[in-house]
Order: structure tokens, then sequence, then C-alpha cells
């Protein structure tokens, strides 16, 4: 058990640096703007007044928000990696296969409430859909990687 528990950290580590790695691709061959994980970093920090802000903007800054969105961009990405493990099972990790990362993967893209009051909602959720499903990659080159 406590085997699984480090192997779904290693996953969800994995996954999220995969991830990061799709970002910077994305900034160095197209020009995107990098992910920010300052608001995020801020969102966190005010979640012990709030959960909900009409804009995170307006919300008191935090000094170290940044790293405290980057922790939680982490700490995300391995909740994530343990969900797996607890919903594939022991078996999976013998035998990884794509389609119950991706299926994890594309549930966590949401709805997309967080782009609904941005400007481009719908090309947010485009990249969203692509960079989970390349987080889904991580999980599962992961586990294929330290099986």
């Amino acid at each position: 058990m406590f085997d699984m528990f480090w192997r779904a950290i290693a996953i969800g580590i994995g996954a999220t640096v995969l991830m990061d790695l799709w970002a910077i691709f994305l900034h160095k061959a197209f020009g995107q703007p990098r992910p920010n994980w300052g608001p995020v970093g801020r969102w966190v920090w005010h979640l012990r007044d709030k959960v909900f802000h009409d804009d995170i903007g307006g919300a008191a800054p935090y000094v170290h928000e940044k790293a405290l969105g980057w922790a939680f961009h982490y700490f995300v990405g391995i909740v994530y990696g343990i969900i797996l493990l607890v919903l594939a099972g022991a078996g999976w990790l013998a035998a990884p296969t794509f389609l119950p990362a991706f299926i994890l993967g594309i549930v966590t893209v949401g709805a997309g409430w967080a782009a609904s009051k941005r400007p481009n909602p719908m090309l947010i959720r485009a990249l969203n859909l692509v960079s989970h499903t390349v987080f889904a990659l991580g999980l599962w080159g992961t586990a294929l990687l330290i099986r």
C-alpha cells in the first residue's frame, strides 16, 4: 500500500512536469503566454476567508503568491496521481494503459468556469483540453517508466 502511495506521488509529479514542459514549448514555439500561478496562489491564500471571487486580481496580494501557486499546482497533480491509482487499482500499475489516465485528464478540465469571464473563453478551454491530454500522457508515461 505504501509503495502504491509513493508511486502515485511520482506519477502525479511526472505528469505535472510534462504539462509544464508543454507550456514552455507553447511559449517558445507559438508565443503562448506561460501559466501565471500567482493568481492561483493568491486564491489559495484567501481560501481561509473566501472561496469564490468576482476577480481574484482585486483580492489583497500575498507576497509569496507565485510560489504558493506553483506548490498548489504540483499538489493538485499529486492528488490526481493518487485519484488515478485509487480508481484504476494496483493492476493498472503493473500494466498501465492510456484510457484511465485520459479519462481522468479530461474530467479534470472541468466545465471551463474559470475561463467564462475571459475575453477568449473558447480558446482557453481548447488549450486546457490539450494541456490536460498532455497531463494524461504524463500520468501514463510516468507509470510506464516506474513500473
